[in-house]
């Protein structure tokens, strides 16, 4: 999908007076942030839309830095990172447009960036692997192949979706500290409501 289509499709997602996906920070995020990162990191956010993640980083005390292709999220999330009173540096573009400068970010973080096909994960994993500092933190969040059973969010795409063994076999740069496959309630936003197949992961990429 070219630029143009993807901002337009997520133009069209977001362009409602609601957060699509909440405005409160993704739960697996929360927990792993707690015990991996601490204030005053630098940290990247993946597609960050309307900014619950970015947002709510910044409130840590994190230097924040985000992108997305939809400049519809983008204007979403400055507001709201504004009414926050917090300073992000957002850019509009798509994973492949990002200035992945190496070595620069103690963290990495991405939730639910499951519009990537196979060949766009792969690119990805490999960006993250360059532009974290050594022995910085990967945090990952996506649904399973089960979640096409539950119908409450991400993709239709079965290639889409993650599995223990592919994140492994993506990850094998990074030292994996957490990787867990688990069903639980969302409640994030009208996009991510209800029982949900979901894997997490910290990786660390090595010192």
């Amino acid at each position: 999908m070219s630029f143009t289509d993807a901002t337009q499709l997520w133009n069209e997602r977001f362009d409602k007076e609601e957060f699509i996906f909440g405005k409160e920070p993704n739960e697996y995020l929360v927990e792993q942030v707690s015990q991996y990162l601490k204030p005053d990191s630098s940290v990247l956010c993946i597609a960050d839309g309307e900014g619950r993640n970015g947002i709510w980083l910044a409130k840590q005390g994190m230097h924040v830095t985000g992108f997305d292709v939809s400049d519809i999220a983008l204007a979403k999330a400055n507001q709201f990172a504004k009414d926050n009173q917090v300073n992000i540096q957002y850019s509009l573009c798509d994973t492949d447009g990002f200035n992945w400068q190496t070595n620069s970010y103690d963290a990495i973080i991405a939730i639910f960036i499951q519009f990537a096909d196979p060949e766009m994960r792969a690119r990805i994993f490999k960006q993250v692997h360059q532009a974290l500092k050594p022995g910085g933190i990967f945090i990952l969040q996506g649904y399973t192949p089960k979640q096409l059973e539950y119908k409450t969010g991400g993709p239709s795409l079965i290639e889409h979706l993650y599995t223990e063994e592919m994140i492994r076999e993506l990850s094998h740069e990074f030292e994996i500290l957490d990787l867990q496959r688990y069903e639980k309630e969302l409640s994030e936003g009208a996009r991510h409501t209800g029982m949900s197949a979901l894997l997490g992961m910290v990786a660390k990429k090595p010192i």
